[in-house]
């Protein structure tokens, strides 16, 4: 009789996603891809919008693989990129599909907010999160100022892993680590701040009861039951923001460690017990995300990968065709720091054409302006890695620990030359893997609702024997990364 113990993870990205089967047999991790689908951005209307009616197709799909093989399931359990939401009407019914966080109908208006409703300052005195004009109080003041008909006739909002729980449960919750993506998030109360709300002409009554990860939404309800032929199987609020799943995973052995989610965004931080909201993490922008055992999420978000996906998909076909190890080996052999770029200015946000943005880019800093895909390719490599180490400096002065060690984790971790550019740059040893850690910490935050581990230490050296880990030590290139940093300094400055 088979006695393991199968946890189902729902891994949601902003490109893709990914049904996930895992069990934890003799303290191993193990775990098996069982359904991968695009999730693709639609644009209609002036408008871009997920598709949330696929996303749950996928998600049964998933399921009813696992029944088809006669699985007994121990938990379910979402996560999914932040700060995105989902209406819900007083008939209980989705008032249309979602918009994307990549809209933008909210240019502009996270200035005319803070200028007109709520002060920057004060804002951020209440969440303690990075100001980034797609973030959910400014979503939700774009659609109030439009006269949005969704927002108008809502009864409840609920944030994109939440709303997919509740459509296997009919449970409305707002799980604390994707609720504190939404710059809405008091964390010193820990639940959403009333004034905040209030600003955009809602109430507290429009979001679900807060819960932690860890905690039971409920369970699949008839319908679903029906439908994938599965019982009663719980629904687990694992950490629903993705990075907060991810970061969960990482192997760290103590405390002493950065981490870097290398993804189509970059996420660097460091895990604290509080989170830190003063004058200097004002000025740099930093932000507090909720993570699991009441910990904190201190980090800043990168413009990551975004910029060599978008890039890709221009190219012509025959460069496209190429693998990553062929075309990134290719950028090797151009000089470096040839071209550099802030990935986090204004200008990548979502372009018409990413090439001709960096290309824009380096014109108006009187760079060398990058053609071939090998010149572009480098440039987005020199230029993420010497952001990382910018940012890296700034944690090293908020930590009250010593940091000589990052961890890489996520699909960036399999990037060999990025991965040795970064320790390069930042003169620290670098650790990359595990590359599904999303997934991973889905599943270890069921494990310990089920009662199979203790805590995120003990969640984390499982994972450590798990997953290989390779390591990148700096090389002899210190004083050239040196000099390429001081280029990158004075071209943002230049740029403003």
């Amino acid at each position: 009789m088979d006695n393991k113990k199968y946890f189902f993870a729902v891994d949601l990205g902003a490109t893709s996603g990914r049904t996930i089967l895992g069990t934890l047999t003799d303290g191993m991790l193990e775990q098996e891809e069982l359904t991968r689908f695009p999730n693709n951005l639609i644009e209609t209307g002036g408008h871009f919008y997920w598709d949330i009616y696929a996303l749950y197709f996928e998600m049964i799909r998933g399921l009813k693989e696992v029944a088809r093989r006669g699985i007994t399931l121990t938990s379910i359990g979402i996560d999914t990129w932040g700060v995105d939401f989902v209406f819900i009407g007083e008939d209980n019914a989705i008032l249309r599909n979602p918009m994307a966080y990549r809209d933008p109908h909210t240019f502009g208006k996270m200035e005319e907010y803070l200028e007109k409703v709520v002060s920057r300052r004060e804002v951020y005195d209440i969440t303690g999160i990075q100001f980034m004009n797609f973030n959910s109080i400014f979503q939700l003041y774009a659609m109030q100022q439009a006269g949005n008909v969704a927002f108008q006739h809502c009864r409840k909002i609920l944030f994109m892993p939440d709303a997919l729980s509740w459509m296997l449960t009919g449970e409305e919750v707002c799980e604390y680590t994707i609720a504190s993506t939404s710059e809405m998030l008091d964390p010193r109360t820990g639940d959403l701040s009333e004034k905040l709300i209030e600003s955009v002409g809602l109430t507290r009554e429009h979001f679900g009861r807060m819960v932690q990860p860890g905690t039971q939404i409920g369970v699949l309800t008839e319908e679903v039951q029906k439908i994938t032929g599965l019982g009663a199987v719980p629904v687990i609020a694992v950490a629903g923001h993705d990075t907060g799943s991810a970061v969960a995973a990482v192997p760290a052995k103590n405390e002493q460690f950065a981490y870097l989610s290398s993804g189509t965004w970059s996420l660097m931080g460091i895990e604290t017990k509080q989170a830190i909201i003063n004058d200097r993490s004002y000025d740099l922008n930093f932000t507090n995300e909720g993570g699991v055992e009441g910990t904190t999420r201190f980090l800043k978000n990168i413009c990551g990968m975004w910029l060599y996906e978008r890039c890709r998909k221009e190219w012509p076909e025959e460069v496209r065709q190429l693998s990553h190890p062929e075309l990134q080996g290719s950028a090797m052999q151009v000089e470096p720091f040839r071209s550099i770029i802030n990935p986090d200015d204004d200008l990548f946000a979502n372009p018409p054409s990413m090439i001709e943005a960096i290309q824009d880019y380096c014109r108006q800093t009187g760079q060398s302006v990058p053609e071939k895909p090998s010149e572009i390719c480098r440039c987005i490599f020199d230029s993420l890695a010497l952001r990382y180490r910018q940012v890296f400096q700034w944690l090293k002065e908020f930590a009250d620990f010593d940091l000589h060690v990052l961890h890489i984790i996520g699909g960036g971790s399999l990037n060999k030359y990025l991965n040795q550019f970064t320790a390069d740059a930042l003169g620290v040893e670098v650790l990359a893997g595990p590359q599904e850690c999303t997934a991973i910490g889905n599943i270890m935050m069921q494990a310990k609702a089920a009662g199979l581990v203790d805590d995120i230490w003990q969640m984390r050296s499982i994972i450590a024997h798990s997953v290989k880990m390779v390591r990148y030590e700096p090389s002899a290139n210190a004083s050239m990364w040196s000099e390429g940093y001081q280029k990158y300094i004075e071209i943002i400055n230049k740029k403003g």
